[in-house]
């Protein structure tokens, strides 16, 4: 089970991972030469795209979750509901094959 967070530790950690979101984003846009350079040299480069969108995905997704964690918006629980068994079998229906002529 997750642990609950208190909307004050959300408000640290959506300001901990704002932070570095911002960082990475700033750091993207500033070194956009360098880093297309490397990325197109192929090889073990070629992996580089996807691990900074993964790293770029994780560290935003963080942020969101705690903003709306912050802004004490969650999601909607399912309840439980007993259902009495059956005592009966239900009716099936017959499978007919019909021949159209």
């Amino acid at each position: 089970m997750a642990q609950e967070l208190t909307k004050k530790q959300a408000l640290a950690r959506m300001a901990v991972f704002g932070a570095a979101s911002a960082a990475i984003y700033a750091g993207i846009f500033h070194f956009a030469a360098p880093i297309t350079e490397m990325f197109a040299r192929g090889g073990m480069y070629a992996a580089m795209p996807i691990a900074t969108v993964f790293l770029v995905s994780y560290v935003h997704g963080g942020f969101a979750s705690n903003l709306w964690t912050a802004l004490g918006i969650t999601a909607k629980t399912q309840q439980k509901t007993v259902q009495a068994t059956q005592t009966t079998p239900t009716k099936r229906p017959e499978v007919r094959a019909t021949l159209n002529a």
